[in-house]
């Protein structure tokens, strides 16, 4: 998130090239996946232009999308082992409403 947030929304806020910019007359609905597969594609491409400056492979332990990931895998494989499978689909539910929320938010602040 933070990836495509500073460095590619803050850039590009309120223009067509912003995913996370709702475009007048798209329903929440019709914003919501192009917002977060657009920021997913944003953030590999601002990751990878970045590395590349510095001669690194886009699959480098320095690329901060694969880490932040990363992070999330193990948070949940913990949660999973400490908690148990059936906390998995919770998580994963709870992730999920968290980010919507968070989608409802930037479709309202950017709406048009």
């Amino acid at each position: 998130f933070y990836i495509e947030h500073n460095r590619g929304h803050h850039v590009r806020v309120a223009t067509p090239e912003d995913p996370a910019t709702s475009r007048f007359g798209e329903s929440f609905y019709e914003f919501l996946p192009r917002c977060v597969y657009g920021s997913i594609k944003s953030a590999w491409e601002i990751e990878k232009q970045r590395l590349q400056k510095q001669g690194k492979s886009v699959w480098s332990i320095e690329n901060d999308n694969l880490q932040a990931w990363a992070i999330s895998v193990a948070l949940f494989a913990a949660m999973t082992a400490w908690l148990g499978w059936w906390a998995l689909p919770f998580m994963i539910v709870q992730g999920a409403y968290g980010g919507s929320l968070l989608e409802v938010v930037n479709y309202l602040e950017h709406y048009g």
